[in-house]
């Protein structure tokens, strides 16, 4: 049991507190909620941008990766679809010095025309390295922009091209930052040695002086129900065969993600998984063979993703990809092979939860999607997952008009 505390600001400001006083470190995390689904079509890559753009100084710090190392500590952030997160971990004593930088690029960023020009080319040059100059760098672009016709979801976290980052202009950025990047928009937890009443004290000096912004309502446009299959073939300069299955699923909040979860860990997690066992260990059709989930926010993906072996007909591979997804459909999984991958489960999350920063991220993302204390029933969500939940899914989503098929084949020689 992961215990917490929540409260919220005068400003709009919630904070989780997770006291663990097994460790001699402090995880401090920011949660924003705002990814790349919030950008306008024509100006994409802004939440990723900011990622950037959040290191390069603030009103008081002109520098944030030098306090926190003189510190004894190390941040880092990610940004996805849905959320931007920034994360600090470093000696209890210097708690403050985390709650100083993070304060200070909330309260205001450093804009000028020369810190936006050198990010831009950071950022854009990440495109081109990841996106066009590796074999399946466009994978998520093309994947994107088959499953989704309207939701924003059509484009990748980096953007649909690197022109809208190279055409920001700096009131572009500074109205993206006023729009998101305020304190009732985000979410921080503290997870480590802290005392309360001192923690608390210093969250209100650092955050608390800090003003509300104005919340938008998020009005996206929702994806209609897939009707019909699509398919795409695309040749490029890539060394082998490649496709990607992915089937629209629920949100994340849904309680029958966990069994799409639970699904794609049957299937391809460790060597006694389905598709290891009947397709991938012998090496003559397949290099390689996964399933995983997109875990979105809004209604996401289940995807399987498979290498082709040289010389082998990739149509095939797709074929025998589905017959597993056909045998959940028709069969029930054994009471066996299912204790044993909700074993498998709850051991990693178990295994995880012993990470201070671990607990500090889910617990932000948790109270994002409604309520933190479901970081407390994620075992039970799985335990409670039936072979007649698996079977049920299995038939409502894996069907032929809920099915997309990208395929990547060497250019001809």
């Amino acid at each position: 049991m992961i215990e917490f505390e929540k409260y919220t600001l005068d400003n709009g400001l919630r904070v989780l507190l997770h006291k663990d006083i097994s460790s001699p470190l402090i995880a401090v995390n920011v949660l924003y909620d705002v990814g790349s689904r919030d950008e306008d079509p024509e100006k994409t890559g802004f939440a990723h941008l900011f990622e950037h753009l959040m290191f390069g100084g603030s009103l008081n710090v002109p520098d944030f990766d030098i306090p926190i190392q003189i510190a004894g500590g190390d941040n880092n952030a990610f940004t996805n679809s849905d959320v931007t997160n920034f994360y600090n971990v470093l000696p209890k004593e210097n708690v403050e010095t985390a709650l100083w930088l993070e304060s200070d690029r909330m309260l205001q960023l450093n804009f000028n025309q020369e810190m936006l020009d050198i990010q831009k080319k950071v950022v854009v040059e990440e495109f081109k390295e990841t996106c066009l100059n590796v074999p399946y760098g466009d994978m998520w672009h093309e994947l994107s922009k088959l499953c989704y016709k309207t939701h924003p979801y059509q484009w990748p976290t980096i953007g649909k091209d690197f022109s809208h980052i190279e055409k920001a202009q700096l009131e572009d950025v500074e109205s993206f930052f006023n729009k998101h990047y305020h304190p009732n928009n985000a979410i921080l937890c503290i997870s480590g040695n802290f005392e309360l009443a001192h923690i608390k004290e210093r969250i209100q000096n650092w955050f608390g002086p800090i003003p509300p912004g104005q919340i938008v309502p998020r009005k996206l446009a929702q994806e209609s129900k897939q009707i019909e299959k699509r398919e795409f073939i695309k040749y490029s300069n890539v060394p082998g065969q490649n496709f990607l299955i992915a089937y629209h699923m629920v949100e994340r909040s849904h309680p029958d993600y966990y069994t799409f979860d639970l699904i794609s860990d049957l299937l391809s997690t460790g060597k006694s998984s389905r598709f290891y066992q009947k397709l991938a260990k012998r090496g003559d059709l397949f290099n390689s063979l996964s399933a995983y989930i997109s875990g979105n926010m809004d209604p996401g993906l289940f995807i399987i993703d498979g290498k082709v072996a040289e010389d082998q007909d990739f149509n095939l591979a797709i074929e025998k990809a589905k017959i597993e997804l056909n045998q959940l459909q028709s069969e029930l999984v054994t009471n066996y092979e299912l204790a044993k991958i909700k074993n498998k489960i709850i051991s990693l999350l178990e295994y995880s939860e012993l990470s201070i920063l671990n607990k500090a991220i889910n617990l932000s993302h948790f109270e994002l999607m409604g309520d933190a204390n479901l970081i407390n029933r994620q075992a039970q969500m799985y335990e409670n997952i039936s072979a007649n939940d698996i079977q049920r899914i299995a038939q409502e989503y894996f069907t032929e008009e809920n099915c997309n098929s990208l395929v990547y084949l060497p250019n001809a020689n």
